[in-house]
């Protein structure tokens, strides 16, 4: 029987949706699947060397709030930054790892990390700005991957 392979696209750059490829992709290595996550768009945000990523609960009315708040008082300024220091907070309390570490368990579990060459070179992308490891490559990159997985995750 021939290894089973999961292969992800990521696409978001915001904190909330940073945690999901690492943390299947991570899963997925651990139980002995072949794991690629390419990253296109702004989920090229993951890849870099300094995290600073925000939460927005714009356009996520499923986002659990301390207390309802109106869609106009979210889009106060301040309040994206204050719902990343709640969300940080709450992640730091349940234990929940960091970013940083949920993205070198996957290196050290030999997670492919593709970057979208067409998008680095669409946004001009600084590569040395990425963390050391990521493969550069295209659309077709990832079906050759892709094609012959047994799960594909569009995030």
């Amino acid at each position: 029987m021939s290894e089973k392979k999961l292969a992800i696209i990521a696409t978001k750059g915001t904190l909330d949706w940073a945690y999901p490829p690492f943390i299947l992709a991570s899963t997925a290595a651990a139980l002995g699947y072949e794991t690629e996550i390419f990253f296109t768009f702004y989920g090229l945000q993951l890849l870099k060397k300094d995290l600073d990523l925000q939460v927005t609960s714009l356009g996520n009315p499923g986002m659990p709030m301390p207390m309802p708040m109106p869609v106009l008082i979210q889009a106060l300024p301040g309040m994206q930054s204050m719902m990343t220091m709640m969300m940080k907070q709450k992640m730091k309390s349940k234990g929940v790892a960091s970013l940083e570490e949920l993205r070198e368990l996957c290196q050290e579990a030999e997670v492919r990390l593709v970057a979208c060459q067409m998008t680095v070179d669409l946004f001009e992308m600084d590569t040395k700005e990425f963390i050391d490891g990521v493969e550069y490559g295209g659309a077709a990159t990832f079906f050759e991957f892709a094609g012959d997985s047994d799960i594909c995750l569009y995030i």
